[in-house]
């Protein structure tokens, strides 16, 4: 994506850091049998500095409820008690140098978008706090569906996620998109574990994967505190999908190219999964590039 290489330099140089840490940590898992989850957990996206210049959101929610510490995951992988189909625990990866969650800072502010009214939505196109810029893009409607793997993959009711990605042309609002706030939301899980997104296919730019950012909280009140998220993880966009949506150029001027330059396999992100963990991440599609497409993926949490 030559034309904005400099700004997502994260991909090769801002992540690179916290890409090695977490595939250091995930052999480390191998043979100390989960030691180190907490850690891993705590890693994601914590330490990391924005290189994005942006005006960092500062206003406030009125949520007055006080938050109070989950513990950490343990991920395992079980079986379902009526299927042979395993039930398996998404992986922890890096929130990146975009998470706009309070974990990181723009020139000089943090950028915390979670403590901002108006983040619970279920559309995330628009931007909602100083602009009101709509993110255009092929529509995509996802459906995320939470279960606890050590429950034979039971729902998770009352559970928030906070989902962001990039925009059609690979820059993050709050950062490289400095003055916009869309692509950016919180869902609660229903009586199913499910909660649903309406948002615009991802770009993609050089050095990643087409992806899209997610940090789970047990309940409400935890997310919007910016505070105590059990599982930071990402989501993989199929290749077929990606390249249909792609080959419109004039809507996304660099994805085409960036993709041709990037495997799943050289992903510094997805890379060094195992193919039932890909298999997770990776979201279901049906639709087309005209209608929009709708996606469901399942995120698999050790409770």
């Amino acid at each position: 994506m030559s034309g904005h290489r400099h700004d997502h330099a994260h991909s090769l140089a801002d992540d690179l850091t916290v890409m090695t840490a977490m595939m250091e940590r995930r052999r480390a898992l191998k043979w100390f049998a989960g030691a180190g989850t907490a850690a891993l957990v705590a890693g994601c996206g914590g330490s990391e500095a924005s290189t994005g210049t942006s005006s960092a959101a500062t206003a406030t929610t009125t949520t007055t409820t006080t938050a109070t510490p989950t513990p950490t995951p343990t991920p395992t992988a079980t079986t379902t008690g009526t299927s042979a189909t395993a039930c398996v625990a998404d992986p922890a990866e890096t929130a990146g140098p975009y998470p706009g969650d309070g974990t990181n800072s723009a020139s000089g502010s943090t950028s915390n978008i979670l403590t901002v009214d108006g983040v619970v939505r279920r559309d995330i196109r628009a931007s909602f706090i100083s602009s009101t810029t709509v993110a255009t893009g092929v529509q995509l409607t996802i459906t995320l569906t939470l279960v606890n793997v050590n429950s034979s993959c039971a729902p998770l009711a009352g559970y928030a996620i906070y989902l962001w990605h990039c925009d059609r042309q690979g820059r993050y609002s709050l950062y490289t998109a400095a003055a916009e706030s869309y692509l950016r939301g919180v869902q609660v899980s229903d009586a199913n574990g499910q909660v649903t997104f309406t948002t615009i296919f991802p770009g993609c730019y050089d050095g990643r994967w087409p992806h899209m950012h997610f940090e789970v909280f047990s309940s409400l009140s935890n997310a919007l505190s910016g505070r105590y998220s059990i599982l930071t993880s990402q989501l993989a966009l199929p290749a077929a999908v990606s390249s249909a949506v792609y080959a419109d150029t004039t809507t996304y001027p660099s994805s085409a190219n960036a993709l041709a330059r990037v495997s799943l396999s050289s992903d510094g992100v997805f890379g060094d999964n195992t193919s039932a963990q890909v298999a997770q991440q990776t979201p279901t599609f049906s639709g087309s590039v005209a209608a929009g497409y709708t996606a469901a993926a399942i995120i698999g949490i050790a409770r």
